[in-house]
């Protein structure tokens, strides 16, 4: 039976190896969920409410050893784990507390004597997550998803297989029946005979372009709805107006947090040159002061990529565009899985760092003539995940909000994913939205109900 050895990122200590399941021991976990979600869809909403508060409350409870055990696993600075779990338990907050009213039938007035909207849960759900946020990413799925009756399945990344497992336990500790919320440990291959399962009614998976190309696929094949949120390569748009002093540490961490592996990280700084050289200044200063360094230290703000061939991947983009013409204004130092926060300017549109989703501590800086231009120019990607401007024309700024596709726009704040907004893209960013109310809508099934005598 093949296996799973997952590694610690900054000491490249293994950590745990576990088994893959069988195909026998995976068709059983299938009919688990479908047998479950049988049950599962007739508890009334307050039932389930009650056991994604528990989750919550456990989140907190737990925050320290979860945050610990992301740090082990990919990386990630304690501190920052540890805020990752406290948003994990405001979206099961949030969906405990608005499930109902989101869920709650539409009257409709019609000829009939009754007509409604009725949102019923699909059936058994497989959402296929990433590494960089072990907890979030799971989270803002499982939460809308078992609250509007369906069951869950997960399939993680392999490099962070202990949260996965973590997590289906967190479901059952909080009171969720038995195949609820299961972790399958199986091969990439075996995921596209899950997918084809009719069991299986839909999927949800984060992650990159290729990934959400294959699994749209299989789905598509199938007939199955999916939701993909995929690689961003977000634009920040400085203006000459822009108040530098209060926004630079805000444009400085919406690319360096999480050491770059974010999709919604700022990636291409798109800077009026009447600004240029105060911005790359002022922007330089504070990176410079980031605190890299082992993520079991709480004073670390950047620590190690998740894993060694993650950082030398961003070391090949870095290099072939250096190659064409971009300068190093900093970094561009890797060390094991450690790639120091790097800062490259000259960068032309054929460059990968910006043309390539990066998804490392590199920052891209563009200098453009004007305003007309810098929009241009953050429209210029295939990408659309999100944008954000900086200015102090913010009314200016709203009526450009059209101007650029993607399926976000944050005006003098960096793009960040909140439970109350929708969240996900355009263009090869994928479709689909998770988070607020469009989020829970995702896997119901509107049903129109009509009744006359």
């Amino acid at each position: 039976m093949s296996t799973i050895t997952t590694i610690n990122p900054y000491t490249q200590e293994e950590l745990k190896t576990y088994e893959l399941i069988d195909n026998t021991v995976l068709q059983q976990k299938l009919e688990l969920a479908e047998a479950q979600f049988k049950n599962w869809k007739s508890f009334e909403i307050k039932d389930r409410r009650k056991r994604l508060s528990k989750v919550a409350k456990l989140l907190i409870e737990r925050k320290e050893s979860y945050a610990k055990l992301m740090t082990e696993e990919m990386g990630k600075p304690l501190a920052q784990g540890i805020s990752e779990i406290e948003k994990c338990a405001w979206v099961c907050d949030f969906y405990a507390k608005n499930a109902d009213d989101f869920l709650a039938d539409q009257l409709i007035e019609t000829d009939a004597e009754e007509s409604f909207i009725s949102y019923d849960p699909l059936g058994v759900i497989l959402a296929i997550m990433p590494w960089n946020y072990p907890f979030w990413q799971v989270m803002r799925f499982a939460a809308p998803t078992l609250m509007a009756g369906n069951t869950a399945l997960l399939k993680h990344a392999s490099s962070t297989t202990e949260c996965a497992l973590e997590i289906q336990k967190l479901f059952e500790d909080a009171g969720f029946p038995e195949g609820c919320f299961q972790t399958l440990l199986v091969s990439h291959e075996q995921i596209e005979s899950v997918i084809s399962n009719d069991i299986v009614k839909a999927v949800s998976l984060t992650g990159s372009e290729g990934a959400g190309r294959k699994i749209a696929e299989i789905a598509g094949k199938n007939l199955k709805k999916t939701v993909l949120e995929l690689g961003g390569n977000n634009a920040c748009i400085v203006l000459k107006d822009a108040d530098l002093d209060k926004h630079i540490a805000t444009m400085a961490w919406a690319r360096m947090q999480n050491a770059g592996q974010s999709c919604i990280a700022a990636k291409r700084f798109i800077v009026v040159e009447d600004i240029y050289d105060e911005f790359l200044s002022k922007f330089k200063a504070k990176v410079e002061s980031y605190v890299v360094g082992n993520p079991m230290d709480d004073k670390t703000e950047i620590a190690s990529m998740a894993s060694v061939d993650l950082a030398e991947e961003v070391e090949a983009q870095v290099k072939k565009s250096l190659d064409l013409g971009a300068k190093v204004v900093l970094g561009n130092k890797r060390e094991g899985a450690l790639y120091h926060p790097t800062i490259l300017e000259n960068v032309t549109t054929e460059m990968p760092v910006f043309k390539e989703e990066v998804f490392g501590p590199v920052a891209a800086i563009i200098k453009v003539k004007n305003e007309d231009k810098a929009y241009d120019m953050a429209s210029n990607s295939r990408f659309g995940l999100g944008s954000m401007v900086f200015t102090k024309k913010v009314d200016k700024a709203k009526k450009r909000i059209g101007d650029i596709a993607d399926g976000a726009f944050f005006i003098n704040e960096l793009v960040k994913s909140d439970p109350r907004l929708p969240f996900g893209g355009t263009k090869t960013s994928g479709y689909g939205r998770e988070l607020s109310k469009e989020g829970i809508m995702e896997f119901v099934n509107v049903k129109t109900v009509y009744s006359s005598k």
